[in-house]
């Protein structure tokens, strides 16, 4: 499996949603970095399960155990010293059995039935396995490391809900209603996640096939559920006539080039210009939903309808802002080492 990312750094997921744990191990992050143990902990939460109605009821305490990579120092802070760090998190609240039905009939719009022809069969079916979005739980924790990499450099991502279900989200109270009234319905929404990297320098990234949008196109895809990004502009650039996309340069009032509007995304050729790198995710609807759906038997090789048991996010955006940071922050800083 490719569950590996990073030239310079390298950032490797493992385990599955039902096994005894997932983790990740994380290398070349520069030695000397105090890890602010409770600044992690509160990024983590905002994607842990089972803090609102409106998510999965799966109550995991997502708390990493760090197995190397860290010396206490004096004052009993945790410092990176040089060698790759590794963390575990313990699954304890799995109910594998929510998941039986599954050996035979694949769920619509999840990653079963491909799995169940890639690996012949031998698949952890329970929840997706490795491609439950479980996974972004390890995930956060390398991305978590790299973010506060990335503010002692100055440099700073932060993302936010930009729509559900088609319309644009102005308040946390909006997107509650709307996710309330199609859980009640047995359904699920998709949405659109903005993200922003700011305080970047011009002239990271290396162009044709590492360059910037490249590199955190390939770590944002690693995250389930995502089904398009754009840069800047985006897919509305392709409306706009050259005028009107490009970007005019100009000298701050400090000597440095800026541009005046930054359609561009704060990317050209794939390196950066020095103004904010802006992006936009995609993601699905949750593929599992209360609704009887159309499936097939692997046994009987006929149709078989399904109605996929287990606990499930009615809309998985609200938890994925931070999963979005965190990607985005390890091709980053990837790039930026």
């Amino acid at each position: 499996m490719a569950s590996t990312f990073g030239n310079r750094i390298k950032v490797s997921i493992f385990g599955q949603s039902h096994s005894k744990g997932i983790g990740v191990s994380l290398d070349n992050i520069p030695a000397g970095m105090v890890l602010d143990e409770e600044k992690l902990g509160a990024f983590l939460e905002r994607r842990a399960p089972g803090r609102d109605e409106n998510m999965t009821q799966r109550k995991e305490e997502d708390k990493p155990e760090f197995l190397s990579g860290f010396m206490e120092d004096e004052q009993g802070r945790l410092v990176t010293c040089g060698a790759p760090i590794s963390a575990i998190i313990r699954n304890n609240d799995a109910k594998s059995e929510d998941y039986e039905e599954l050996k035979d009939i694949p769920r619509p719009g999840h990653a079963d039935f491909t799995a169940h022809i890639k690996y012949g069969g031998f698949e952890d079916y329970r929840s997706g396995g490795h491609l439950s979005g479980r996974l972004t739980a390890p995930l956060c924790v390398a991305g978590g490391i790299a973010l506060q990499v990335l503010e002692q450099l100055g440099i700073r991502v932060s993302a936010e809900i930009d729509e559900i279900g088609g319309q644009k989200i102005e308040s946390r109270e909006q997107a509650d209603a709307l996710i309330e009234e199609v859980k009640d319905e047995g359904d699920s929404l998709g949405g659109i996640i903005k993200c922003t990297v700011s305080g970047m320098y011009a002239g990271v990234g290396d162009p044709i096939f590492d360059g910037v949008e490249n590199r955190i196109s390939q770590a944002v895809f690693g995250i389930p559920a995502v089904k398009g990004i754009e840069f800047g502009a985006g897919f509305a650039a392709a409306s706009m006539k050259g005028s009107e996309n490009n970007d005019p340069f100009v000298i701050d009032g400090e000597g440095n080039v800026r541009t005046e509007t930054n359609n561009s995304g704060g990317i050209l050729g794939g390196i950066t210009s020095g103004g904010d790198i802006t992006l936009r995710v995609a993601f699905k609807p949750t593929p599992s939903i209360a609704k009887e759906q159309k499936s097939i038997s692997y046994s009987k090789g006929e149709s078989e309808n399904l109605v996929v048991k287990g606990r499930h996010d009615p809309c998985i955006v609200p938890r994925a802002v931070p999963v979005v940071e965190a990607a985005v922050a390890i091709a980053i800083l990837d790039m930026v080492l």
